[in-house]
């Protein structure tokens, strides 16, 4: 029997874009409770900003937008917040407290850059479905990401090999959150981007690189 997370197992779901991004670097902020920010993470605090406001909701052609939505999974044992949460006329949708018929939701999560060549947009985007399939009892087949950059719109669909991935994901995030364990690093050019490098201290994590070597280089470059 697949397990059940109480309120206080919930682990928040933007972590799962850390954890796909770099282990280490999710362990750092969820577990060591460690956080910097840089150029990019303040862009995308601010383009959130720009897009949630939990007490705007809007009608456009039928379909009901609703921002900063909040989302919980208890198998999953992740809650967040979906950016937008768009609710479509369907039959096979669901009633809405004050409106005449039912209403299919969809999730569009608002990235601050452009695609990527790994799913972790895809994964995030799936993880807030599976939260408002599993708190309004509705399959819901395709979410949207939108990305700044490119000002366009992708639609995702949200297959059974996304949704296993989550469950892999999520699973791998709660092992990790009750051990404590904060991995090695596993160094590449993603490093360079990373808000947390100097905490993380990559290249001192390597095992060729032993700590007087380090020391020594920083005092050159210095």
């Amino acid at each position: 029997m697949p397990r059940e997370y109480t309120s206080d197992d919930l682990l928040p779901l933007s972590g799962i874009q850390h954890f796909m991004f770099c282990r280490r670097q999710w362990a750092l902020i969820h577990v060591e409770q460690q956080w910097r920010e840089n150029t990019f993470t303040a862009e995308g605090r601010l383009l959130h900003q720009r897009v949630d406001d939990p007490f705007f909701t809007e009608t456009r052609n039928g379909v009901i937008i609703a921002r900063s939505v909040p989302v919980a999974s208890y198998r999953l044992g992740l809650s967040g917040i979906c950016d937008v949460v768009e609710f479509s006329e369907s039959e096979v949708g669901v009633n809405l407290p004050g409106r005449q018929g039912t209403f299919l939701p969809v999730p569009v999560e608002y990235k601050r850059g452009r695609p990527k060549s790994t799913p972790v947009d895809e994964v995030q985007l799936c993880a807030q479905a599976i939260c408002l399939e599993e708190m309004l009892s509705v399959a819901i087949p395709v979410g949207y990401l939108y990305y700044a950059k490119t000002r366009h719109r992708t639609p995702v669909e949200l297959t059974d090999k996304l949704r296993q991935l989550v469950d892999k994901i999520s699973a791998e995030m709660h092992a990790y959150y009750e051990r404590g364990y904060t991995p090695r690093v596993r160094t590449s050019r993603a490093c360079r981007s990373c808000s947390l490098a100097e905490i993380c201290l990559p290249r001192l994590q390597e095992k060729s690189m032993p700590v007087s070597r380090y020391i020594h280089q920083w005092i050159d470059h210095d």
